[in-house]
């Protein structure tokens, strides 16, 4: 008789155990909260982004920062009209606030990253180019010279 034949008898394959799922089910819901970085303003102006023939994306958008010019929304309409409004993060400001915004945000980069700090202006397409006008030579005031204006592609 030989060791691998004539023995019929198959024995069954163990199911494998499912007692340690739970555990990593909850490993990867807890690495998912950890890592995900949720919106770090909010929105308080109206912004309806022009249309732009010629649109490139930001390499590192961690470089940013964002200026938002707009109508505020419904919510701070009472309080703050219906003319164009600055919003610097979180918090309405005026255009010499810039300039303590743009030393922040210099301020919370690294070193090697400070000069390729790009501005990026998110107007409406119905502010009056005079608000923008005004930002942009706060801007060269306090030597932010990078620029980008936020627009969104042109429809076909």
């Amino acid at each position: 008789m030989s060791k691998f034949g004539g023995n019929n008898n198959k024995k069954d394959v163990p199911q494998p155990g499912t007692g340690s799922l739970s555990d990593i089910v909850f490993m990867l819901l807890f690495f998912f909260m950890v890592t995900t970085q949720m919106r770090e303003t909010e929105n308080k102006v109206i912004v309806k982004m022009p249309e732009a023939s010629e649109v490139a994306k930001l390499e590192r958008k961690d470089l940013s920062s964002y200026i938002n010019v707009g109508t505020p929304t419904r919510t701070y309409q009472a309080q703050y009209g219906t003319d164009a409004r600055i919003q610097l993060n979180d918090s309405f400001k005026t255009v010499e606030d810039i300039r303590d915004f743009i030393a922040a945000e210099r301020e919370s980069m690294s070193e090697a990253d400070r000069q390729f700090m790009t501005t990026v202006l998110r107007t409406d397409e119905d502010v009056r180019m005079g608000i923008v006008t005004d930002i942009k030579q706060e801007l060269r005031r306090c030597s932010a010279l990078k620029i980008m204006y936020m627009a969104r592609r042109a429809e076909k």
